[in-house]
């Protein structure tokens, strides 16, 4: 494939909406990706010179369930299985027509599916999938850990390949990642047990203390290093209560103390100039909790900056998303 093939394929976006919020305690995330369309993310993106299209919302309706034992501890975990088979599926035959897949949330379980996909597609052409994981919460419950049995806080876990959810995909494959191509960015509730298993499994996080510290310059900086040096793939899932409620009250799960606005922007804009990612995750927006559309507003911007607007233009090292293949 030519250098000319590959930036045009890599200019190609496709949406993907999963309006699935019973993953979470608080329900309404289901209206996310209606909102985040609403707020202009198309437009947006095609202002930004990519071709988008968007594939609309995914449905469940029909989709037949599985004979697995459920856990005991996983609340709604049958619509929750219908939900990943459906999104890993559609996401890897996304992932194969080259464009960067953006999933719209949507809870965080929609993760399960969503990075299944990408890391299935990269593994087949011999490339490892990282994961950036902005998000004020671990989301490395399995159920034994779990103290809610709420679903969204196993994505991460889950992803990883702890035991647990293993008839969640019932057939289809299973593509998890090592835990060490794992980065939590911004964490600030992690629950007993949950802290225990990520500190045998030595999974990185970065949290608020830390940014405090160093600055975000810095830290995202280390990632995106490690991401280049295993010639891998970033998949960036953005959960909005990753920011500060002041900045996005929006949310079902808010805790105080989290990224600023400029913070966020920043390390949208270094992931942009790094053409290291791949696809990414926008969840757990709850329209219902919103202020006039302020979450959802401020959700678009950033996606904005993580694919290149920016106030004046200034020379980068790579101006390029990764390429679909």
């Amino acid at each position: 494939m030519t250098d000319r093939t590959m930036a045009d394929r890599a200019r190609r976006i496709a949406l993907l909406g999963a309006p699935i919020d019973m993953g979470a305690s608080q329900r309404g995330t289901l209206m996310g990706p209606a909102a985040l369309r609403t707020a202009g993310l198309a437009t947006l993106l095609e202002s930004l010179d990519f071709e988008v299209l968007d594939h609309g919302d995914l449905s469940v309706a029909g989709v037949p369930d599985l004979t697995d034992s459920p856990p005991e501890k996983a609340n709604h975990y049958r619509e929750i299985q219908r939900w990943t088979r459906v999104l890993s599926r559609k996401g890897y035959e996304i992932a194969t027509t080259g464009a960067l897949p953006i999933f719209l949330g949507g809870d965080h379980t929609l993760s399960m599916g969503s990075v299944n996909a990408m890391a299935r597609h990269w593994q087949e052409r011999g490339r490892e999938l990282f994961v950036l994981w902005l998000d004020a919460h671990a989301d490395y419950n399995t159920p034994e850990t779990t103290i809610t049995a709420n679903m969204h806080g196993m994505s991460a876990a889950f992803l990883c390949g702890e035991p647990g959810l293993d008839g969640l995909l019932g057939d289809d494959p299973r593509a998890s990642i090592n835990p060490d191509k794992l980065d939590l960015f911004g964490a600030r509730s992690i629950d007993k047990l949950e802290k225990e298993l990520m500190r045998s499994r030595r999974i990185r996080i970065v949290d608020m203390r830390q940014i405090d510290e160093f600055g975000v310059a810095v830290l995202i900086r280390r990632v995106i290093e490690r991401v280049k040096a295993g010639n891998g793939v970033l998949h960036v899932s953005f959960d909005v209560d990753f920011l500060d409620p002041c900045v996005a009250p929006g949310v079902g799960t808010t805790v105080p103390g989290g990224a600023t606005y400029r913070e966020a922007h920043l390390i949208m804009e270094l992931l942009h100039d790094s053409g290291v990612v791949g696809s990414v995750d926008i969840v757990e927006l709850n329209p219902f909790l919103d202020e006039r559309g302020r979450t959802a507003r401020t959700a678009v911007e950033l996606i904005g900056s993580l694919f290149g607007q920016q106030i004046t233009d200034r020379p980068t090292p790579s101006n390029a998303i990764a390429p679909g293949e």
